[in-house]
């Protein structure tokens, strides 16, 4: 099982979202973008797409005690697992 994050982490009232991360093993984390919706703060309320994933990230990876980019690396091998991309 995988679970995914997308914007709405990054939202002041996402106050679930912290504790479900915090018992979410990195290994089962998915990093989606809710596109065209849902856009992560700083960027709410526009368009939203991949570009975005950082803001979904940061957030992630405080909460965790990591750095965006570790998290970033174990999120895209788990994309590439996942969908079976060699």
């Amino acid at each position: 099982w995988y679970i995914g994050f997308d914007g709405p982490v990054t939202y002041k009232n996402a106050r679930r979202a912290p504790e479900v991360a915090a018992i979410t093993p990195p290994e089962r984390m998915l990093v989606e973008t809710d596109s065209p919706y849902m856009a992560p703060v700083p960027v709410r309320g526009k368009r939203n797409d991949s570009r975005n994933l950082s803001y979904v990230l940061e957030t992630l990876a405080a909460w965790k005690g990591m750095t965006p980019e570790a998290l970033t690396a174990i999120t895209w091998e788990n994309g590439r697992r996942l969908f079976r991309i060699p």
